[in-house]
């Protein structure tokens, strides 16, 4: 998500039209309320869940969460600086918020990670959240690798991106992984056509097993990949199924402006509209897999 290059070259891009169906990579379906297929079933049940985080406290739980701190332009030429603010960053009716601000021509905005708190290797990682609505937006559900040194910095050691939207395309989102050297990207996209994913709650995530990635809205699964590869310089390329074999932490984050989603224009509001919504962060694991 964050080390995006200024061109989003798709190496496998699933963009659905109003009368277009689903691809069968994740079963037969047909296109119906969301455009992305029937409900397909998933892997793991309650007895899988091992983490949750239901916003339920009066502040960020910091036995859980950190605050990152970024000035501007740190990744992807964005306007915004990651702060810690209670303006930017805050829990309501259990929720969190994650508030992008505009003062004269200066943005702040908040990102949390679960760096150095938990981090998992395989599950289905899953968040209930509204998005921003405005141009310029770009939130974000996603994963980087706990230790970076593993195989190497990005994009070397992967990344994982459960659910980014644009906010002046609020009713399509993306899944991705970034990996390998040079940086290679496998992108899905599903778009929905009643409704939007700023109006309305929807469920995000990825079931991330040794050999393959899947990609969910609302339990649709909507892409999935077994390719992916990673090497050193200098070196030979890693043995499958590197770099996604290792702990990987998550991240919730609004960013404003940058190369993707491009800077606010006139009609980007910093109200409501540009909120980032929250409900809950669930993790699932196989007994295997721990």
């Amino acid at each position: 998500m964050k080390h995006t290059s200024a061109i989003k070259k798709l190496s496998t891009v699933l963009a659905f039209t109003a009368a277009a169906f689903i691809l069968a990579s994740c079963g037969k379906v047909k296109e119906e309320k969301f455009g992305i297929g029937s409900p397909t079933s998933s892997n793991y049940t309650d007895a899988d869940l091992v983490w949750v985080e239901n916003f339920n406290q009066k502040k960020l739980d910091t036995d859980n969460w950190i605050y990152e701190v970024h000035y501007p332009g740190w990744v992807n030429r964005e306007l915004q600086a990651y702060v810690i603010s209670d303006d930017n960053i805050y829990l309501k009716d259990g929720k969190l918020i994650i508030q992008p601000l505009k003062i004269r021509s200066t943005y702040t905005s908040g990102r949390i990670s679960t760096l150095g708190k938990k981090s998992f290797t395989y599950g289905r990682f899953e968040a209930r959240l509204k998005v921003p609505r405005g141009k310029g937006f770009l939130p974000a559900f996603w994963m980087m690798p706990a230790d970076e040194s593993l195989y190497g910095q990005w994009p070397k050691s992967g990344e994982i991106d459960i659910m980014e939207v644009l906010g002046d395309n609020v009713n399509k989102v993306y899944g991705t992984l970034h990996f390998g050297d040079p940086h290679t990207q496998n992108q899905g996209s599903a778009q929905i056509f009643e409704g939007n994913f700023a109006d309305d709650f929807h469920i995000f995530a990825v079931e991330w097993e040794p050999d393959e990635m899947r990609f969910y809205v609302d339990d649709n699964c909507y892409y999935k990949t077994s390719e992916w590869f990673t090497k050193k310089s200098g070196f030979k390329e890693s043995p499958y199924p590197a770099p996604y074999d290792q702990p990987f932490y998550i991240i919730l984050n609004v960013a404003v402006g940058g190369n993707w989603p491009g800077k606010p224009d006139e009609y980007t509001t910093f109200d409501e509209q540009a909120q980032m919504v929250v409900d809950y962060v669930k993790v699932y694991q196989k007994k295997e897999y721990k």
